[in-house]
């Protein structure tokens, strides 16, 4: 069966063709600007040159259409028909506590997605617009919703109440929902593939360290913590978003620099984290690498404070489930940064983590990068959310 995973943004939407019998992609691309001037898609089919095509694309339905024609374009194409597309899968982001697994999608189903826009007001509407326009165009194909918030699902009440008076969880469902689930579910069983045991038997810890990041606890086939909260913006240190602080630093800027709460909630997702920590060198960690290379103060403690963080939920999940079994490093920080691999592995000594240098510096492979005597396993696994989702989608229609 040939699977059309869909990820919708609000001005873009990525989309993948997998062949569920190989798993392999068939083709995949971009749509940008959806509704801007300037609006192009890029497409590649596999074993193909990529092509970038910059035509209008007023709305969501339009790129939608555009990336079916692509697919069965009759020279670069990939399927003779669209009727060989057995099914799409979807990413929703949020799910709230109404998705604790994928599901077909209905008018229910998106009645009680629609529920959620609250909780994900940038993500969830653009998800139903791709989600409405797939319908619209492909009425008669089954379509599936993968929510980035049901992988965490399983976790303990203690592992997602906060702290403020409980009448907020009941009367607003305020929190910890996590996010990457997507992810983080693909690469924790991948692991157990690799090292060939069973994934119930393992506690792992995934980190999936990107422009967004967050580190979640596995524990016997289960996540039972996760950095993330009620948003993206709660953990790690991040991109251009700040991850933990004290709660009281948004009245103290607000006070000092006459900010209201949208100029406060706006500094902290979309200009602190590694950004706002290096001077604003660059959210991008190739750049911070290159400073921390050259000696440059602001790369360093970047990078470093960086690294702590991230070593620092490590200790707490490991405390979370009594030990760790494997520690996988994920997503594009944390599959193509030797360097911050290294540093928070610096940190685990009590774990008995050694690294291997040479398998730490490679790069596009499920490998582990601990020494054969290192008391802790610890792996890169590229993740392939498009493929996870595509397996989704197959398991429900």
């Amino acid at each position: 069966m040939k699977i059309l995973v869909i990820n919708c943004g609000s001005s873009s939407l990525k989309f993948q063709l997998i062949d569920s019998d190989t798993e392999k992609c068939l083709a995949k691309g971009l749509c940008e600007r959806i509704g801007i001037e300037g609006s192009m898609i890029t497409y590649a089919p596999e074993g193909g040159e990529k092509k970038k095509t910059e035509t209008p694309m007023p709305d969501h339905t339009e790129a939608i259409r555009l990336v079916l024609e692509a697919l069965a374009d009759p020279e670069t194409g990939v399927v003779k028909s669209l009727d060989e597309i057995g099914a799409v899968g979807h990413r929703v982001v949020h799910g709230g506590e109404k998705f604790a697994e994928s599901v077909l999608i209905d008018d229910e189903v998106l009645k009680a997605v629609e529920e959620c826009n609250d909780l994900a007001p940038l993500h969830n509407p653009a998800n139903l617009i791709g989600i409405n326009a797939c319908r619209r165009l492909m009425p008669d194909t089954p379509m599936v919703a993968v929510f980035d918030t049901a992988f965490h699902q399983t976790m303990p009440q203690e592992a997602y109440l906060y702290g403020p008076p409980y009448e907020y969880y009941k009367n607003y469902k305020i929190r910890r929902y996590g996010f990457h689930g997507t992810s983080h579910s693909y690469v924790s069983k991948r692991a157990a593939e690799v090292l060939g045991k069973r994934y119930e038997d393992l506690k792992v810890i995934v980190c999936h360290l990107g422009n967004g990041a967050s580190i979640s606890a596995v524990k016997n086939g289960r996540c039972v913590d996760t950095s993330m909260g009620l948003t993206p913006l709660e953990g790690l240190i991040m991109g251009t978003r700040s991850g933990d602080i004290d709660p009281a630093i948004i009245e103290f800027i607000a006070h000092k620099e006459g900010k209201d709460i949208d100029g406060i909630m706006e500094m902290l997702n979309k200009k602190s984290g590694v950004l706002g920590l290096s001077e604003n060198l660059s959210s991008d960690f190739r750049d911070l690498e290159d400073s921390y290379n050259k000696g440059e103060e602001r790369g360093i403690r970047t990078i470093q404070t960086f690294c702590y963080r991230v070593a620092k939920y490590i200790g707490s999940y490991v405390a979370a489930m009594n030990g760790v079994d494997v520690i996988c490093f994920t997503a594009g920080v944390g599959e193509n940064a030797p360097l911050v691999r290294n540093t928070v592995c610096g940190y685990l000594g009590y774990l008995g983590v050694t690294l291997d240098q040479e398998a730490n510096h490679k790069r596009g492979e499920d490998i582990v990068i601990s020494t054969p005597d290192s008391k802790t396993t610890v792996m890169v696994i590229p993740t392939n959310e498009e493929l996870a989702i595509a397996r989704e989608t197959v398991r429900l229609v």
